[in-house]
């Protein structure tokens, strides 16, 4: 029988989700072949900072995101990306703007510069 993985994430609680993180990451630590320690020193956490947060017990979001960087698995941020949009309004504005033909200069525009006579 194979196990539900559509997980709804907003219907989880706090503490399932941090169980959840804190799966992902041990998961991923091992499938690195990498010991606690060595991911904790990379990560510039404590060891024990390391396993409340594989144990789903807290941490902060600041040594998460440094555990994350040492596994390579910074990837996740893209949905932090904030995109400017510029309106159609301001678009349409800009259009109306632009130029549209060359300015020829007129023969007096163009007098050379003449120093004063003082």
């Amino acid at each position: 029988m194979m196990e539900n993985t559509n997980i709804n994430w907003n219907e989880l609680s706090d503490g399932a989700l941090l169980e959840k993180i804190g799966q992902f990451v041990q998961q991923t630590r091992l499938r690195q072949n990498k010991s606690q320690q060595q991911v904790a020193d990379a990560a510039g956490v404590n060891r024990s900072t390391l396993s409340q947060v594989e144990n789903g017990r807290g941490g902060t979001l600041l040594s998460l995101i440094q555990i994350l960087r040492v596994l390579n698995q910074m990837s996740f941020l893209k949905v932090f990306q904030v995109e400017e949009k510029i309106s159609p309004m301001y678009l349409a504005k800009l259009e109306v703007k632009k130029r549209r033909r060359a300015r020829t200069h007129k023969t007096d525009d163009l007098k050379p510069y003449s120093l004063p006579d003082w």
